[in-house]
Formats: structure tokens, C-alpha cells, sequence
């Protein structure tokens, strides 16, 4: 295991341009799970490809177990990167896509055997050695992918989107696997997703970024429950939260923290009125859309996520409110989360 650290890392592809990776500076624990999350073009994959030695940094370190790596190459700094395509050999066997690193790193014949049915054990797939890539199905084709990393016991694991070609019931079962996979190796495991859910249930860390740049860097809970600008807000939560423009402040609130003001129990409240312009019923939830009614937020569109309980009608205006503790509030200018009290800004 080794932890991996950026030191002011930089990339740009063409000069005079917004860099791809501007001055990214993160620490991975060892041991850690940690997830790079963001939009297409935010820069994610190519942090990734450079820490994993196959992209040049244009400025900034890179270091993997205390020793700067920026000179050396990817089969140096001891690290194994699974792709989103997987990069199967279709003409080999699975036994010798799994023995290939091995072969490349000059590790002895004779302990191939050994470290290939070990991975291959590990990760349930000892059954399917003498099978070439194409009789196998996508999540059969991740294991063989993710034992061929492992076989090399690698300090680091990069793993880039390698669930996105899954539908979505073996994506679910996937993504439980490589749960599994890394609480048993323990290994330090950076993993880039665009999938919010899949950044929230897997990581013990996220790393937001946009446009090249981290905008949070912390656990689950607190980039979804305290997010430090409104692309975290609404970037993470499906439907995302509610922003509601007041002034010189920003109002930010959960949809499943709005809810009928009856059933709001906390002391300090915000009520609202709401009319109901779309109702989705979704089995074990209703998802409200419409728009709050009155004072200084009349007409400002707003989102509820409600367990069962009641129907709703649209066109109907109900009471609703959002306990005081749950309300975020951001810079109008900067768009950063700032500290204030819920004034009243209705």
C-alpha cells in the first residue's frame, strides 16, 4: 500500500488555453478508497493518466509512497490501472490475459501458474481460465480486467470508470463486487466516476472537480450535506438542491428536506407556500415540482422529494417548510457556501 500525493499539478494541452488539471493539490490515506467525481471534461481522467505516469504533467509533483515519480514510468511506480474499455487481448485466453504483466515484468515462468489462479481466485473467476474474452459477459470481462491489475500486486490501483460499459442491474452487483475486492486487498484504490451514487456508496473520500479544478475534496456526507459551492449542490443529489436567489445570497435546500409543513417538527422552520406543477409518482416516493407562492421568492421554481403518505394534486398550493438546520446558503458573487443565519430572506 502507498499513499499518492499531487503537488500543485498542473496540465495544459495547448497554450493560452484553460488547463485541463490546474493546481490540484490532494493526499490519499493509505488503504483509502478514494473517488475522483465529476462531469465530462472536468478533468478527472487526465489527473488519473498522469498520476499514472501516461500523460506529462505541465507543472506540479506527483508522489506515490513519499518519492516523487514525475520522471519515472508507469511500470516503475508500481501501480496497475484498469481502463473503462477493459484492453482485453480477444485473442488470448483469460489465464494469459491475467499472466500477461506478468511476463512483461519478467517475473519467473514457473510462479505464473501460482499468481494467476490466486487472482483469479480472489476475484471468482478461477472457472473461466481457459475462455477467450469474447465468451464472456461485461462483468465477467471486469473481473478478468481487475485480476490482471491485481496479479501484479501493485502499491496503487487506478481504476477509470471501469463500470460504465455495465448495464444497470450488473453495474449494481459490479460496483458491490469491487466493494468486496477492496476491503479483502486493502490496497489504495483511486477510482474516477462521472455516476454520483457510485461516488457516494463506494468512496471513503470524493474529489469534486470541474473545469480542472477540485471544488471539494472530503467524505460522502459532507460534500452532499455540506457542499462548498453550488456546482457540489447541485451536482450531487438526484433531484438536485433546490438553489433560490435572494439578494445577495444564494438559498440552498435538499428536496427531501421540503416537505408538508405539518410534518416538520423542528422548532426553528421556514414555511412556504408551494404550488404543485408536476407530480411523479415513483412507487416509494413522489417527486413535486412547482413553484413556491408569495413574498420575495413568489414564482421561484423549486423541487420536493416526499415518501408515500398523501397524493398530490397539481395545480393544488399546499403549506410546506424546511427545518432551519437543513438551509445552506451561498455567495451570489462567488457562488461558495458562506455562514449565515436564516435571516428572514422570504
Amino acid at each position: 500500500m502507498a499513499v499518492v500525493e499531487t503537488r500543485n499539478l498542473t496540465k495544459v494541452f495547448k497554450e493560452g488555453e484553460l488547463g485541463a488539471v490546474n493546481n490540484v493539490n490532494l493526499e490519499t490515506r493509505e488503504g483509502e478508497f478514494l473517488v475522483f467525481l465529476g462531469p465530462s471534461g472536468s478533468g478527472k481522467t487526465t489527473l488519473l493518466r498522469m498520476i499514472a505516469g501516461l500523460e506529462t504533467p505541465t507543472a506540479g509533483e506527483i508522489l506515490i509512497g513519499g518519492k516523487v515519480v514525475n520522471d519515472m514510468t508507469p511500470r516503475e511506480r508500481r501501480i496497475a490501472m484498469v481502463f473503462q474499455s477493459y484492453a482485453l487481448y480477444p485473442h488470448l485466453t483469460v489465464y494469459k490475459n491475467i499472466a500477461f504483466p506478468l511476463k512483461a515484468q519478467k517475473v519467473p515462468k514457473e510462479l505464473h501458474k501460482q499468481k494467476v489462479e490466486w487472482a483469479a481466485s480472489l476475484l471468482g473467476i478461477a472457472s473461466l481460465l481457459q475462455r477467450k474474452p469474447r465468451e464472456l459477459s461485461g462483468g465477467e470481462r471486469q473481473r478478468v480486467a481487475l485480476a490482471r491489475a491485481i496479479v501484479r500486486e501493485p502499491s496503487v490501483f487506478l481504476l477509470d470508470e471501469p463500470l460504465s460499459n455495465l448495464d444497470a442491474k450488473l453495474r449494481l452487483s459490479a460496483r458491490e463486487e469491487l466493494e468486496r475486492f477492496h476491503k479483502r486487498i486493502g490496497t489504495t484504490t483511486i477510482y474516477v466516476t462521472h455516476d454520483q451514487v457510485e461516488a457516494m456508496a463506494m468512496g471513503d473520500r470524493i474529489v469534486v472537480l470541474n473545469q480542472g479544478s477540485v471544488r471539494q475534496f472530503g467524505t460522502p456526507k459532507e460534500v452532499y450535506d455540506d457542499p462548498a459551492d453550488t456546482f457540489v449542490a447541485t451536482f450531487l443529489g438526484s433531484p438536485p438542491m433546490n438553489l433560490v436567489e435572494n439578494g445577495e445570497v444564494i438559498v440552498g435546500f435538499r428536496p427531501e428536506h421540503f416537505r408538508l409543513a405539518e410534518e416538520v417538527t423542528d422548532a426553528s422552520k421556514v414555511p412556504f407556500r408551494f404550488r404543485v406543477e408536476n407530480a411523479e409518482y415513483l412507487g416509494a416516493e413522489y417527486i413535486l415540482s412547482g413553484l413556491l407562492i408569495g413574498g420575495r421568492v413568489d414564482g421561484k421554481k423549486v423541487i420536493a422529494r416526499l415518501l408515500l403518505g398523501q397524493s398530490y394534486e397539481v395545480g393544488t398550493t399546499y403549506d410546506f417548510a424546511v427545518p432551519e438546520r437543513h438551509l445552506k446558503f451561498f455567495d451570489r458573487t462567488t457562488e461558495k457556501r458562506v455562514d449565515a443565519r436564516a435571516l428572514a430572506w422570504q
